[in-house]
C-alpha cells in the first residue's frame, strides 16, 4: 500500500499549532471560511493556505453554501495520530509503574 505524500498526512497537518486551532473550532460544527479567519491573527490568505494543508489530510470538508465555503471536521484521519500517541501512553505508563515498584521496593529496605 503506497503511503501517503508527508504533506497529505494527518500527523504533517496536526504538527502545527494554528491547523491544531482550526480542528478544535471546527469540533463545534462547520463555520464559513471567514469567521474562522477571523478568529486568527494573520491573513485570510494565510488561513486558506492553512485550511488547505488540512483538506489534502482529510481532516476538513468544504462544501459551497452560496458564496460562502463552510467547512467541516472529518477527524476519521486523527485515529492514525491517536493509535501513535497511545502506544507512547502506554510506554511511559509501563515505565512509570516500574518505577514506582523500584521505588518502593528501594523505601522497604
Amino acid at each position: 500500500m503506497p503511503r501517503p505524500a508527508a504533506h497529505a498526512s494527518a500527523f504533517y497537518a496536526v504538527a502545527d499549532p494554528t491547523r491544531r486551532a482550526i480542528l478544535d473550532r471546527l469540533r463545534t460544527g462547520g463555520l464559513p471560511a471567514g469567521e474562522l479567519a477571523a478568529g486568527f491573527r494573520m491573513s485570510r490568505p494565510a488561513v486558506s493556505k492553512h485550511l488547505a494543508v488540512l483538506r489534502r489530510a482529510r481532516l476538513v470538508r468544504e462544501r459551497r453554501e452560496g458564496r460562502q465555503r463552510v467547512y467541516q471536521l472529518s477527524p476519521e484521519p486523527l485515529s492514525d495520530v491517536a493509535e501513535w500517541v497511545e502506544s507512547y501512553r502506554r510506554f511511559w505508563q509501563a515505565n512509570l509503574q516500574s518505577l514506582k515498584r523500584h521505588l518502593e521496593k528501594g523505601a522497604e529496605s
